[in-house]
């Protein structure tokens, strides 16, 4: 799974299953439910369950009968703490390591590393005054003002 799979796959996880009430093992959602509902493979959703569950965000129970549930209500789970628990960020890429000899190459790293720590600190920032619940909601104030990402298939 890429890297930019994780916090959306992670997001929609958790939203379902606020959505489904499952907040204890008797009401755990299947790898297989949450992945039609998002829709990705099961695996895809095994792996973002793990990290969440390490994170303690949910929990999980394999098998048959196994499944993930919420540990928290949505109101609680922020998601700059969801983008934490996938190992997450703004994903603009990474610095190339520069060329020997060349001013430009030796001192350009470093600058973009700095900007790309400046737009995660930024995207953090957003992220931590959005939660599980607002987007359950229609018109969360959290959300108000914002468009559907281009990159989104519903911005279409």
């Amino acid at each position: 799974m890429s890297d930019s799979q994780r916090f959306p796959v992670a997001a929609h996880t958790l939203a379902y299953l606020a959505h489904k009430g499952a907040y204890a093992p008797a009401q755990a959602a299947a790898s297989a439910v949450l992945a039609a509902s998002i829709p990705t493979n099961p695996v895809v959703v095994r792996r973002v369950t793990a990290l969440l569950a390490k994170a303690g965000l949910i929990a999980t129970r394999p098998g048959a009968a196994g499944g993930s549930w919420l540990l928290r209500k949505p109101e609680t789970i922020r998601l700059d703490e969801v983008l934490r628990a996938v190992n997450g960020c703004a994903n603009l890429g990474s610095t190339p390591m520069g060329a020997a000899g060349c001013p430009v190459s030796e001192h350009i790293p470093r600058q973009v590393a700095k900007a790309l720590t400046a737009v995660d600190e930024a995207a953090n920032a957003c992220l931590s005054k959005i939660t599980i619940a607002d987007l359950l909601a229609d018109n969360p104030a959290a959300l108000q003002g914002y468009e559907p990402h281009k990159s989104c298939p519903v911005a279409a």
